[in-house]
C-alpha cells in the first residue's frame, strides 16, 4: 500500500501542474492558448470551484507565475513524482496522472485511472502542441536531477526507405544505381592538394562514368544515347552526392558541351560529334562567359565573321576583355562550343554558337589559339578552368551550329525565327538544363552538410546538469535544434520543387515552349544555391573543430558549393530574370483588356488573400490556424500577389513621369528582386503540399506535414517585418507564430536522424570521418 504524502495542491491541480509548468517555461502564453486551457479546465469535472479558481489565476498574462512560484510548483511535484521508467514513452498528461495517484494512495484513485480523465488531460497537452518527448525530458530533468533522465530518442516514426523514395521520385532506382557504382574503389574519396594530382584523378573518373554509360541519357539512340533527358538530371543528381569537382568536370562535358552540340547543332553536327563527346574520345568545354561579359551574354565581343568567298568563318578575339574566362575543361578539351557575334554579308546576327578545335590529337595548341590556366582556385581545384583567346582562327561553314541561325548557299544568313530577340532567347533557352541541374546539386550539397552536422550532433556530448549525469548530446540542446530542423525542411522543401521543375523540364523539351522553366529554373536555381550556402556554413559551426578539418568533408563542400550562386548565371541576375517573366504577365494582363482587364487581374491575385486582412484573422493566435494549409497558402500568395502589383504601380508611374523605362527599371530593381523571391518561395510550397496530397503512407505523411508546416512558417517568420508593414499581422501573431515554429522543431527532433538517413547517402559518397559507422 502507498503512503500518500501530503500536499498544497489537490490531485487535480496536481494532475495539470506538468502541464502548467512546461507551457509557462517560456514565459509567454498566447491569447489562444489563454484560451483553450480556460475552455477545457471548465469542462473537467474532476476538478472542484477552488481547483478551477486557482488554475484560471495562473492564467493572467498580466500577472504570470512567479519564479518562487515556479519553484513551488517543482517542489510540490516532486514529493509525489514516482521513478519514470526511462522506456516509458509518458507524456506530461501521463506524468500528471502518475502524480496525482501517488498523492493519494491506491485507495482513491480510480477517478485517475478513467480513460475519460486521461484523454480530457491529453487533449489539452495536444491542444497546446506540447506532447513531445522533449516536454517530458524538460520536466524529467527538474524532478529527478540525480537520476540521468531518458535521452530523446532516436528510433523516428516512420519508415526512411519510403521516405528516400519519396525524395528520389521516379528516378530513384537510377540514383541508387549511380551511387552504388560511386561506392567503388575508384572513386573513393580523396583530400589532393596538388592540382594536377586531382584534375588527373577527377579526369579518369570522368572516363569510369563514360564507360559505363552514365553519359548518355540525355542524347538520342541513334547515337549511342538512351534518349531520356530527365534521367539525365537524375545521374547528374547522384553524381552531386559525391566529389564536386568530378560533378562539374562530368557537368560541362557532358552537359554543356555535349548540351550545346545537340541543342543547337542539327544532324551534321551530331552525327560527327555526339558519340565520340559521350565516351570522353571528344573532351570538349563550353566557351561563353567572358572577361568583360558574363551574364550580359548579349554582348559578347568575340566574332565570328563568314568569307563566303572561302566559305570559312574566321573567330576572333577583339581585345583581350574578349577573352573566354573560366572556362571548365579548358586544359583537356581538343574543341570549344564557343559563342561568338555571327557577322555575315557586313551584318551582326548577334550570338551564335560554333564548334571550334583548339588542339590536335597530340594535345598541342592549334594555331591562333591561346589557353591560360586559371591556376588555383577557392575550390573545385579538380577542374581544369583556362581563359582563352582566338587570333583570326579560321573554321568550316559547317561548323556553325546551326538549329536556329545557318548561312545558305548563297552566303546569306537564314533562320526560322525571324525575330532576333525572339531567336537569342530561344537559343539560350535550348541550354536551361544547366540551371536546373546545379539547382539540384546545391540542394544535395545541402543533403549532404545536413547529415554530416546531425550525425555528429547525435554522437557529441557537451555539458551536463551535474556529475551524477551523462552529458547531454548537443542535438538535445533547443539553440542546436533551431540551427539544424528548420534548414532540413527547407532542403526537404527544395527537393519537391526540383523534382518538379525537372520532370516539367522533361515534358517540354524540344517543344520550343520553355519560358515557365526558363522561369522557374532562373529562381529555383537561385534559391536552392544560396540555401545550400548558408547550410554548410551552418553545418561547419554546428560542427566546431571538427568541421574545421579536411577530413570531415564540410571545408571542401563548403569551398567546391561557393561557385554554385554565380554558375549558369549569377543568383541576383537570375531572380531579375524571374521577375522580369512575373512583369510580363502583369504588363500582358493591363494591355489586353483594358480597365476591365485591370479589374480582373486585381480580383484574381486577391481572390484568395483578401478574407485574411479582417481585423480577426491578422490577430488570430491560435495554434491551429497557424499551422493550418490555408494561412500559409494565403499568406505566401499575398505577399507575391502585393509584391507584383505594388511593383507594377510603382514603373507605371515612373513612366507617367517620362523616366525611361531603363531607368524606371533601375529603381525597381531591389523592389522586384524581392517579387522573385516570394514567387519561388510560394512555388516551393505548392510544391511541398502537392508532394504531401501523394503520399499515401500515414508515418512519411505526417512527418512531411510538420516540415512543410514548419518551412512555411519560418518562411513567414524570416519575412515578418514586411508583413507587419503591410498590416497582415500584428506582432501577437508574429509572437505566436515563433512559439509555434519552436514547438515544430521540438516536434521533429526524435525524427532528425530518420530525416537524413532518408538522403541515402553513404559514408563512402559523404567523405566524413566523423560520422562513419
Amino acid at each position: 500500500m502507498s503512503i500518500a504524502t501530503k500536499s498544497k495542491y489537490s490531485p487535480g491541480i496536481l494532475s495539470l501542474l506538468p502541464i502548467f509548468y512546461v507551457t509557462w517555461s517560456d514565459s509567454v502564453l498566447s491569447p489562444s492558448e489563454i484560451k483553450i486551457i480556460r475552455k477545457r479546465i471548465q469542462d473537467l469535472d474532476f476538478l472542484t470551484f477552488s481547483d478551477k479558481r486557482q488554475l484560471v489565476k495562473w492564467l493572467n498574462p498580466a500577472q504570470p507565475p512567479s519564479p518562487e512560484e515556479f519553484k513551488e510548483w517543482i517542489q510540490e511535484l516532486k514529493k509525489h513524482a514516482p521513478e519514470f521508467d526511462e522506456n516509458e514513452k509518458l507524456g506530461l498528461s501521463e506524468m500528471g496522472l502518475k502524480i496525482a495517484q501517488s498523492s493519494i494512495g491506491y485507495r482513491q484513485d480510480e477517478v485517475w485511472k478513467s480513460p475519460k480523465t486521461q484523454q480530457a488531460l491529453q487533449e489539452i497537452e495536444e491542444a497546446l502542441g506540447i506532447r513531445s518527448e522533449i516536454s517530458k525530458t524538460l520536466l524529467e530533468t527538474k524532478l529527478q536531477p540525480g537520476k540521468s533522465t531518458s535521452e530523446i530518442s532516436n528510433k523516428g516514426s516512420f519508415d526512411t526507405t519510403k521516405m528516400q523514395a519519396i525524395l528520389d521520385g521516379e528516378h530513384g532506382e537510377l540514383i541508387n544505381r549511380v551511387k552504388k557504382l560511386l561506392r567503388d574503389p575508384a572513386f573513393s574519396y580523396e583530400i589532393l592538394r596538388d592540382k594536377a594530382d586531382q584534375r588527373k584523378r577527377v579526369s579518369e573518373q570522368v572516363q569510369y562514368l563514360a564507360d559505363q554509360g552514365a553519359s548518355t541519357y540525355a542524347f538520342p539512340e541513334k547515337y549511342g544515347g538512351k534518349g531520356a533527358v530527365a534521367k539525365s538530371i537524375a545521374v547528374f543528381e547522384a553524381v552531386s552526392y559525391h566529389d564536386q569537382s568530378l560533378l562539374i568536370k562530368f557537368g560541362v562535358q557532358f552537359g554543356l558541351f555535349g548540351g550545346a552540340i545537340y541543342g543547337l547543332g542539327t544532324e551534321r553536327h551530331f552525327e560527327k560529334y555526339l558519340n565520340d563527346m559521350m565516351t570522353f574520345k571528344l573532351p570538349g568545354c563550353f566557351a561563353m562567359t567572358e572577361t568583360g561579359h558574363g551574364s550580359n551574354v548579349r554582348d559578347l565581343e568575340t566574332t565570328a565573321t563568314y568569307n563566303h568567298s572561302t566559305g570559312l568563318i574566321t573567330v576572333h578575339s577583339p581585345v583581350y576583355d574578349a577573352g573566354k574566362e573560366y572556362i571548365g575543361n579548358a586544359m583537356d578539351s581538343r574543341m570549344a562550343a564557343v559563342f561568338a557575334q555571327l557577322i555575315v554579308n557586313g551584318k551582326n546576327e548577334g550570338v551564335h554558337a560554333l564548334m571550334v578545335p583548339l588542339r590536335d590529337r597530340h594535345h598541342n595548341l592549334l594555331p591562333g589559339v591561346k589557353v591560360l590556366d586559371c591556376g588555383y582556385k577557392m575550390g573545385l581545384n579538380g577542374v581544369d578552368n583556362g581563359r582563352i583567346w582566338f587570333d583570326q582562327v579560321t573554321i568550316p561553314k559547317e561548323n556553325l551550329l546551326n538549329k536556329y541561325g545557318d548561312i545558305d548557299e548563297d552566303g546569306n544568313y537564314i533562320s526560322p525565327i525571324e525575330n532576333p530577340a525572339k531567336r537569342f532567347f530561344t537559343m539560350l533557352g535550348a541550354l536551361v538544363a544547366g540551371r536546373v541541374s546545379v539547382g539540384i546539386a546545391g540542394n544535395t550539397g545541402a543533403k549532404s552538410a545536413l547529415s554530416i552536422a546531425v550525425k555528429y550532433a547525435l554522437k557529441r556530448r557537451q555539458f551536463s546538469a551535474n556529475d551524477n549525469e551523462k552529458e547531454t548530446l548537443i542535438m538535445d540542446y533547443p539553440s542546436h535544434q533551431k540551427r539544424l530542423i528548420p534548414r532540413i525542411a527547407k532542403t526537404y522543401a527544395l527537393n519537391f520543387a526540383l523534382h518538379n521543375l525537372q520532370a516539367l523540364y522533361a515534358k517540354q523539351y524540344g517543344t520550343g515552349e520553355m519560358r515557365e522553366v526558363e522561369t522557374l529554373a532562373a529562381g529555383l536555381k537561385s534559391y536552392a544555391t544560396w540555401h545550400c550556402t548558408d547550410t554548410v556554413q551552418e553545418a561547419r559551426e554546428a560542427c566546431g573543430g571538427k568541421g574545421y578539418l579536411q577530413e570531415n568533408r564540410l571545408t571542401d563542400l563548403k569551398a567546391d558549393t561557393d561557385i554554385f550562386t554565380t554558375f549558369e548565371g549569377d543568383n541576383t541576375v537570375l531572380l531579375q530574370l524571374v521577375a522580369k517573366s512575373l512583369m510580363s504577365e502583369f504588363r500582358d494582363n493591363f494591355n489586353d483588356g483594358g480597365y476591365m482587364a485591370i479589374i480582373r487581374f486585381l480580383a484574381d491575385r486577391f481572390s484568395t488573400s483578401l478574407t485574411e486582412l479582417n481585423p480577426i484573422t491578422i490577430r488570430n493566435t491560435n495554434a491551429e490556424h497557424l499551422l493550418d494549409k490555408d494561412f500559409h497558402i494565403s499568406a505566401f500568395n499575398y505577399r507575391v500577389n502585393k509584391l507584383t502589383i505594388t511593383v507594377g504601380q510603382r514603373m507605371r508611374n515612373y513612366l507617367k513621369r517620362r523616366i525611361t523605362p531603363y531607368q524606371a527599371y533601375l529603381r525597381c530593381q531591389i523592389h522586384m528582386q524581392e517579387m522573385a523571391e516570394a514567387y519561388v518561395e510560394k512555388v516551393i510550397l505548392d510544391s511541398f503540399y502537392a508532394t504531401i496530397e501523394r503520399t499515401d503512407d500515414e508515418g512519411c505523411r505526417a512527418a512531411l506535414t510538420k516540415l512543410c508546416q514548419l518551412f512555411a512558417l519560418n518562411t513567414i517568420q524570416d519575412h515578418k517585418g514586411w508583413y507587419l508593414e503591410n498590416d497582415y499581422m500584428t506582432g501577437s501573431k508574429t509572437k505566436a507564430l515563433r512559439r509555434v515554429v519552436n514547438k515544430l522543431i521540438q516536434e521533429l527532433r526524435p525524427e532528425v536522424l530518420n530525416l537524413v538517413t532518408a538522403f541515402n547517402i553513404p559514408d563512402e559518397l559523404l567523405g566524413a570521418k566523423i560520422v562513419e559507422s
